[in-house]
């Protein structure tokens, strides 16, 4: 990378960073939009129940999840020996495609399988574009990588996933992702014309990657992340009927809503990747627990605008306050394999968001109410400080070398 001057460096972490912000926009998108979405592609539904099709409608998260979740580990092992730039593009080229495929589908079917399609890309990028950006930042910037990433994504919660609802409120949800599309294609030129060409890493193979597998601490780890920080999703999920249906405040104000998430989400990331540095199983234990209380809270005051909003954005702060130390126990607890360990935590966060959209989907169906999703992410935070907890005690039963190494935090 000796070879790159500064403006041509900082040009293609820029353009890392738009994949990332792609990544936010279309994970979230749907979630301001499930009535619209419901509306349009279960019109038959919609009129008999409203919460029925906007808990059907729910699967557009849970697929895309899913996908993800599938995605993420195989491709990282099958492009093992690929280099970074040409997988980038790959996958660049997979988003486009799923998406626009989305946008124009003309069933419900049809939509949610082209979401599975955009899906398969998700984890791979983060990994490999994350490598990518750390070999151009240099030694020793793994962290640093990753945090262009997903820099990208939080930004994309701030305004990104706001604006985009906006759209598709008033233009239509396919506007919205034929817009995301647009990112996905404009982001492809941009790495196309800044990106360097980084070799895949030595020794890389399928066997390799697939490794990591074999550490019943690394399925521990992902466990924790998965059901834990569902709780979020549960909550994220149904922000758009609760705020109309709950709240009784009108459409254009559940972008707003999702901004304020946004903004509670990008400031816990920071001061989470802070805690994590200095004490990561406190960091994981305290942001359960400020997850648990949050969550609770929300479903105490989201009945009224200012309850709706505070709550809004705690929730999001201690949800991204947890995100670095989750990611930085599973990558610790890992053997060597690079790709798949960022790989598996895009796995289990979108196990996550798979869990939470669907359970909290279940109760709405049963005529329980939108806030009853809020009771499942409760349940869903408990059960992941318990993971967390039976994880740590089991610390002690790792190989003494694995044990020995030290935490990286990965922000």
């Amino acid at each position: 990378m000796e070879n790159l001057t500064a403006g041509r460096r900082w040009a293609a972490l820029l353009a890392l960073a738009l994949g990332g912000f792609g990544l936010g926009l279309t994970e979230f998108v749907a979630m301001g939009l499930l009535p619209d979405l419901a509306q349009d592609l279960l019109p038959e539904a919609y009129a008999r129940s409203a919460p029925d099709a906007v808990a059907t409608a729910g699967w557009m998260i849970t697929v895309y999840a899913l996908g993800v979740v599938v995605g993420a580990p195989t491709i990282a092992a099958l492009t093992a020996r690929l280099p970074r730039r040409r997988l980038v593009i790959l996958l660049l080229t997979l988003f486009v495609t799923g998406t626009v495929a989305s946008a124009l589908a003309p069933t419900f079917a049809l939509v949610l399988t082209g979401r599975f399609v955009a899906a398969l890309a998700h984890g791979a990028y983060f990994g490999a574009a994350g490598l990518l950006a750390a070999s151009m930042l240099g030694p020793g910037s793994q962290g640093k990588g990753f945090a262009v990433v997903l820099g990208g994504l939080t930004a994309a919660n701030v305004f990104g996933v706001p604006l985009i609802t906006a759209l598709g409120q008033a233009a239509g949800w396919r506007a919205a992702y034929l817009a995301v599309a647009a990112v996905f294609a404009f982001t492809l030129l941009f790495v196309l014309f800044t990106v360097p060409e980084v070799a895949a890493a030595p020794g890389g193979s399928p066997r390799a990657e697939l490794a990591a597998f074999k550490s019943p601490h690394v399925w521990l780890a992902a466990a924790v992340a998965a059901v834990g920080f569902g709780g979020f999703f549960a909550v994220n999920s149904y922000i758009a009927p609760v705020t109309t249906h709950v709240t009784g405040l009108a459409e254009s104000w559940v972008p707003w809503v999702l901004a304020v998430m946004g903004i509670g989400m990008t400031l816990g990331n920071a001061v989470g990747g802070l805690t994590a540095d200095r004490n990561l199983r406190r960091s994981i234990l305290l942001g359960f627990v400020a997850m648990i209380s949050t969550i609770t809270l929300f479903g105490i005051v989201a009945a009224h605008p200012v309850g709706l909003f505070a709550g809004a954005f705690l929730v999001g702060f201690a949800a991204l306050f947890i995100g670095p130390a989750l990611q930085a126990r599973l990558i610790a607890v890992a053997p060597g394999a690079q790709l798949m360990g960022a790989a598996v935590n895009q796995s289990a966060s979108n196990v996550a968001n798979s869990a939470g959209a669907a359970l909290g989907g279940v109760v709405i169906a049963a005529g329980w109410g939108y806030l009853s999703s809020v009771w499942i992410g409760v349940a869903l935070a408990v059960s992941g400080l318990a993971l967390a907890v039976l994880s740590f005690r089991l610390d002690h039963h790792r190989a003494p070398d694995e044990a020995a190494r030290p935490e990286p935090v990965t922000v």
